[in-house]
C-alpha cells in the first residue's frame, strides 16, 4: 500500500487592503510607564513590527499600562543613547516634532519601511536624533499633545494613508 503525499497548498495571500512594508514606533527619553505602555498597546493594535526607546528611565520600561501585553508579542529595543540606535537596512527614521521645517502629517508620504520616533513628555527630540532623521513630521496642533496620543495619531495616519482605501479630498 502506497500513501499519496498531501496536496500542495499555496501559501495564503495577504488581503489587498493591507498596507505593504513595516513600521516601528519609539520614544526618546520617555519617563512615564503609563505613556510607554499606552504607546506599546497602540503599536500592537496598529500592527507595528517592533517598539523602541532611547534613554528611557527605568520606571518607563515597566510599561504596566499595556493591557494587550504588546511587550510579550512585539520585540522591544531599549537603546541608552541616540548613537546606539540601529535600524534594519532601508528603514527610514521619521521624527515627530513641532519644528518650523517639519512636514504636516496629513500631507506626508509615509515610507514603506519606517521607524517613527517621538520626543519625551516634557521636551523635544535631541539634536542628535533630529540629525539622523530622514524626515521630520508634525501633527498640526496648536501645542504639544501627549506622547502616546501623538504616536497613535501617527500610526493611524500611516495605516490609513498606505491602505488601498483612498483618502477623502
Amino acid at each position: 500500500m502506497t500513501s499519496t503525499p498531501p496536496p500542495y497548498h499555496n501559501p495564503p495571500q495577504l488581503p489587498s487592503h493591507l498596507p505593504r512594508g513595516y513600521f516601528a514606533i519609539g520614544a526618546q527619553r520617555i519617563s512615564k510607564a503609563l505613556n510607554l505602555g499606552n504607546l506599546m498597546r497602540s503599536a500592537h493594535a496598529f500592527g507595528a513590527s517592533f517598539t523602541f526607546t532611547i534613554g528611557a528611565t527605568y520606571q518607563a520600561l515597566e510599561a504596566r499600562a499595556d493591557t494587550s501585553k504588546g511587550q510579550d508579542r512585539l520585540p522591544h529595543y531599549n537603546w541608552t543613547e541616540a548613537s546606539a540606535l540601529v535600524l534594519p537596512q532601508g528603514c527610514r527614521l521619521v521624527g515627530v516634532e513641532l519644528t518650523d521645517d517639519a512636514i504636516d502629517l496629513p500631507s506626508f508620504r509615509h515610507p514603506m519601511r519606517a521607524a517613527y520616533i517621538l520626543g519625551p513628555e516634557q521636551g523635544s527630540l535631541s539634536p542628535d536624533i533630529l540629525a539622523r532623521c530622514d524626515h521630520v513630521v508634525k501633527i498640526p496642533t496648536r501645542f504639544c499633545i501627549n506622547v502616546a496620543m501623538a504616536g497613535a495619531i501617527v500610526m493611524y495616519d500611516r495605516v490609513k494613508s498606505r491602505s488601498a482605501t483612498p483618502r477623502l479630498p
